[in-house]
């Protein structure tokens, strides 16, 4: 919190990982962690924005996990856990932790049991969230048909559901970076048989269609730098924005067109508050002054387009129009 004070960052993301996971710390351990932030949190002005999963339970079957018990565990032990310790210091949650088997993509049937019992553990977390207070929750859109949603019509779809079943809001985090494995499953690009009934649309393959049409459904939004080749989370540096395909304005001007379009029918509320949260990941052998550049340096360019917290959307687009 003191680091991120001191580069003008006032809000953070806390990613279970390194700080919070149910499942590696004791929860008395836990508990000790949250004063802690509460304390801090007071010196410096700094607080979370919200809480995420991180790298342990994006790599697991979780939620759609063939058995069961595994299943109940992720959802009761990792999942509300985590939402009591979001809603307890006033943070929203946002997570990835399914995916489903190849013997499920490939079995219709399978696949809409496995698909429909995840709806319905999702919606039973919004519910859970709601009877917590907790301010947001939602699950990440990703790349490709193990693990959705992933796709546009896909997201509505499982936004709708979940709505459906819950009438509690429920939401979707987009990423600048998760539309790189959408090109693979083109229709007509030779998918296998099997997921023939599982492809993806050229929009799928645009980070800007994506925010167009649910950036205001997401109140998270993990901001990486890409070619549009990798998800590499790159910091937004010199070097790596020179053949970057994020850019500030486009991504603003994109979620002014999602907030100024017809409102899709059946979808949870609109998000009041988006949280634009760089998600910049390093290597192991990087040094801690360089990462910290590499952070500054973003920090420094995302300023130039949001010159501080909590302006409204269409101040920021008006004066970046004004500007030209």
């Amino acid at each position: 919190m003191h680091i991120a004070r001191d580069a003008g960052v006032y809000y953070i993301e806390a990613s279970a990982d390194n700080e919070c996971d149910p499942l590696y710390t004791p929860p008395e351990v836990l508990r000790d962690w949250v004063e802690s932030v509460r304390q801090e949190s007071d010196k410096t002005g700094v607080r979370l924005s919200s809480f995420y999963s991180g790298h342990g339970t994006y790599a697991t079957l979780g939620l759609a996990h063939p058995d069961i018990r595994v299943r109940d565990h992720i959802q009761h032990q990792w999942l509300e856990p985590m939402i009591r310790m979001a809603a307890s210091l006033d943070a929203g949650f946002g997570f990835f932790c399914h995916a489903f088997p190849q013997s499920v993509l490939s079995d219709p049937n399978e696949y809409d049991s496995t698909l429909n019992d995840l709806r319905q553990r999702l919606a039973d977390l919004s519910q859970y969230a709601a009877s917590h207070g907790l301010s947001s929750i939602g699950v990440e859109q990703m790349y490709s048909p193990h693990q959705i949603p992933w796709t546009i019509s896909g997201s509505i779809d499982l936004l709708r559901a979940i709505f459906h079943r819950s009438r509690c809001n429920f939401y979707l985090t987009l990423d600048t970076g998760h539309q790189i494995g959408q090109r693979h499953y083109l229709e007509g690009e030779g998918s296998p048989p099997q997921l023939r009934r599982l492809v993806a649309q050229a929009e799928d393959t645009d980070l800007y269609a994506w925010l167009r049409k649910l950036g205001s459904y997401s109140p998270i939004i993990h901001l990486q730098q890409t070619d549009g080749t990798v998800s590499a989370h790159r910091p937004f540096t010199q070097h790596y924005n020179a053949n970057g395909i994020v850019h500030p304005r486009k991504v603003l001007d994109a979620l002014w067109s999602a907030y100024h379009d017809a409102e899709l029918q059946g979808m949870p509320k609109r998000c009041d508050s988006i949280y634009l949260t760089l998600e910049i990941f390093s290597g192991t052998a990087q040094k801690p002054q360089e990462i910290l550049g590499n952070i500054r340096e973003s920090i420094d360019y995302w300023r130039q387009f949001i010159p501080e917290d909590g302006c409204p959307l269409d101040e920021l687009v008006e004066n970046q129009q004004t500007s030209d």
